[in-house]
Formats: structure tokens, C-alpha cells, sequence
């Protein structure tokens, strides 16, 4: 994710490390690219489910004394809870940080019209690449239902939906192509005496 680019940079959130990919979303943003991150409730933390609860709820008890409707603010969403890991990596209060965070878009699923293109990944912020085998982690969208995000059976359905989509869209896809195969084998097939005479004048 280096270099300038007009095209806005898709990054699928299934299997990151949220800190890691927060990081290389916040340099990215100010260097000037566009981000847009999907299935952010797929996002990992690494340490198990409980003690990464017990962090979100200590910082959920952190109020304003003097009037608590000032902030600070708890996303509960795992788009907003990236959002604010990566704003935590950007300088948000001047105007270069505003205009990098303008530039961040996340959501969780994989709404239209982002599930036709094409989704990135990056290595250095994957799971797989960064823990060692056996190490517990937690998924932020299971972190996110437990402290009171309330849609996580509505993406799961329409994930679920989505998956089907694109499966019968490949299996359409395969199906023409075999059919088209198999016409242009019958065509070939009764066009050979034509072709034979064709080939035998020396036209071809």
C-alpha cells in the first residue's frame, strides 16, 4: 500500500489484526489515497475474547464528571471501532488528520456496490502472518454484540445471502462457458466437410 493512487484502495477486513491494519490504513490515508474497508465485524484482536470484554467495558466507564453528554463518545459498531483506532493513529485534530480521515470509509459486511469489485488484502497486517500458531484471539464483531452492537444477526443474514449470490453467479458463469464450448464443438463438428474442401483449394 505505498504511491499515490485516484482509485480508492478496497480492503477486505476478514482476518486482519485491527492495530496492524489500522496503522497501514492511517499512513495510507495521509499520504493522500482513498480506503474503503468491508466486512470490518471480521476484523481479529489478538489475546482471548474475555480479557479484550474486560478492556472495552473499563473503557466504556470513562465519562465526562462535569457534564457526561460531552464525551467521551463509545462506538459500539466494528466500522466505528476501527474508525477510531486508526483516528487514535492520525493527528485529528489539524486539518491535514481531518482531511485523511475524510478520506476512510469503513462498514461492516459487504454492501453494493463493493461486493462486484475486486478486494485487496494486506500481508503484513493478516492474522496468519503475524501470530504464532496457537495464539487466542477474538473477532471484533463478536466484541461489538457483547457490549451492545445490535446487528450482527442482520450482516450475518445478509452475508449469507450475499455468498449465495456470488456462488450461483460462478456456477452461472461456468455453466455458459461449457455451453458455449460444446456449440463450438457441434459448429466445428458439421462445418468439417466444408472446411475440408475449403482447406483442399488452398483458401485458407
Amino acid at each position: 500500500m505505498t504511491g499515490f493512487s485516484e482509485k480508492p484502495i478496497l480492503i477486505d477486513g476478514r482476518g486482519h489484526l485491527l492495530g496492524r491494519l489500522a496503522a497501514k490504513i492511517a499512513k495510507t490515508i495521509l499520504e493522500g489515497n482513498r480506503v474503503i474497508v468491508v466486512r470490518c465485524e471480521q476484523l481479529n484482536i489478538s489475546g482471548n475474547f474475555f480479557r479484550n470484554k474486560l478492556k472495552f467495558l473499563s473503557f466504556l466507564r470513562k465519562r465526562c464528571n462535569v457534564n457526561p453528554a460531552r464525551g467521551p463518545f463509545h462506538f459500539r459498531a466494528p466500522s466505528k471501532i476501527l474508525f477510531k483506532t486508526v483516528r487514535g493513529m492520525v493527528p485529528h485534530k489539524t486539518a491535514r488528520g481531518k482531511d485523511a480521515l475524510r478520506r476512510l470509509k469503513a462498514y461492516e459486511g459487504c454492501p453494493p456496490p463493493y461486493d462486484r469489485r475486486k478486494r485487496v488484502v494486506v500481508p503484513g497486517a493478516m492474522r496468519v502472518m503475524c501470530l504464532k500458531p496457537g495464539r487466542k484471539y477474538c473477532h471484533v464483531g463478536r466484541l461489538s454484540h457483547e457490549v451492545g452492537w445490535k446487528y450482527k444477526a442482520v450482516v450475518r443474514t445478509l452475508e449469507n445471502k450475499r455468498r449465495v449470490k456470488s456462488i450461483m453467479e460462478v456456477q452461472k458463469r461456468n455453466g455458459l462457458k461449457k455451453i458455449t464450448k460444446k456449440a463450438g464443438e457441434v459448429v466445428a463438428q458439421r462445418a468439417a466437410p466444408y472446411t475440408a474442401v475449403i482447406n483442399s483449394l488452398g483458401y485458407n
